[in-house]
């Protein structure tokens, strides 16, 4: 199945996230742009047409992929970008190019963070230094993880976008027979549901760890939904109002929280159960393979609540161990105390 509206594709990053999208558009018949910051994983892509390190079980067609380490390149062969690298190094890859380049592209968020050097989403920092035009601007939220994708097994996106012509347009582009798509207009709602999320599952990780066990795991996820549904709810009548009231209990908000928390294939959790074992924060870091975003987000969130006046008392204890070095151990007998 091929989508020709979006024009020519390009793809920044190819980590597993990266990687799981090239693979989905590629299988629906569309031709990639593909930057790639590693030479020798180009070199690779194109000799051997699979991903050295991130999925490294799918398979590309040799026509359908253009790997290049060169970003100018990519963009000036594409007419929707998708960006696909960690929110750490987004405004770094953005601002390695001229201004130009970037130029009345349509843009396509699969960053689940916020940019640390500005604390705010992409869309937000678009527009105050790119002077952008949001109706181009669309993001990706699950729930869905890069393996399952991988597997071929059934997986749902929600696209959020304030032009609704564009946004079902990237939503078709993706659907398949594995992949189920739903669209919003919610980009800010749904953004900071999945920059939240992240934050929250690096808890679910260390409550793992720490030897809670699954009756304490649901009744901190319930608070942390709860949590997430204040900050969302004051953000929309604080900042964001609309005639049109997201619906905050769908899978790209209260979805996309519980498999976070709960999978395997959570990297956030994943860091929160090393965090709950015992090993200092750098150390978790250096140990894993893939960017936590939850670890940015949990410092952005704090300076986004307080300059918003909305309390977060759940990311807050979070923030401190990660940030504060406060220990796992006795920041959760303190949240044994606030939730219900």
């Amino acid at each position: 199945m091929s989508n020709n509206s979006l024009g020519r594709i390009g793809i920044i990053g190819n980590g597993s996230w990266g990687t799981a999208i090239a693979k989905i558009l590629t299988d629906n018949g569309n031709t990639i742009h593909w930057w790639v910051r590693n030479a020798e994983s180009v070199k690779y892509l194109r000799e051997r047409n699979h991903n050295p390190h991130y999925l490294t079980s799918v398979r590309f067609l040799p026509h359908t992929i253009h790997p290049d380490d060169n970003l100018e390149i990519v963009l000036n062969n594409s007419d929707t970008v998708i960006m696909c690298v960690p929110s750490a190094y987004a405004q770094g890859v953005i601002e390695s190019v001229d201004k130009k380049h970037w130029q009345h592209k349509k843009i396509v968020s699969a960053i689940k963070g916020i940019l640390p050097d500005t604390n705010l989403l992409l869309n937000d920092y678009l527009v105050r230094d790119f002077n952008y035009d949001l109706n181009n601007y669309a993001a990706i939220t699950g729930p869905c993880h890069a393996e399952e994708i991988a597997d071929e097994r059934l997986s749902y996106l929600t696209f959020s976008g304030l032009n609704d012509t564009l946004t079902s347009s990237i939503a078709n582009s993706f659907s398949n027979t594995y992949l189920n798509t739903t669209h919003n207009h919610d980009i800010w709602g749904a953004q900071f549901a999945a920059v939240l999320k992240n934050i929250y599952a690096i808890g679910a990780g260390m409550a793992r760890a720490l030897d809670y066990g699954d009756n304490f795991l649901s009744v901190y996820i319930t608070n942390c939904y709860r949590e997430m549904y204040h900050f969302l709810n004051m953000h929309f009548e604080k900042v964001h109002p609309s005639n049109e009231r997201p619906d905050f209990h769908t899978s790209a908000y209260l979805g996309d929280l519980l498999v976070t928390c709960y999978s395997l294939y959570s990297r956030n959790r994943t860091l929160g159960t090393m965090l709950g074992k015992g090993y200092s924060v750098k150390n978790a870091i250096l140990e894993m393979s893939m960017v936590a975003e939850g670890y940015y987000a949990a410092r952005g969130m704090q300076a986004i609540s307080a300059s918003f006046a909305i309390d977060i008392p759940i990311a807050n204890h979070l923030y401190k161990v990660l940030w504060q070095n406060a220990g796992a151990a006795e920041t959760f007998l303190q949240l044994e105390k606030l939730l219900s």
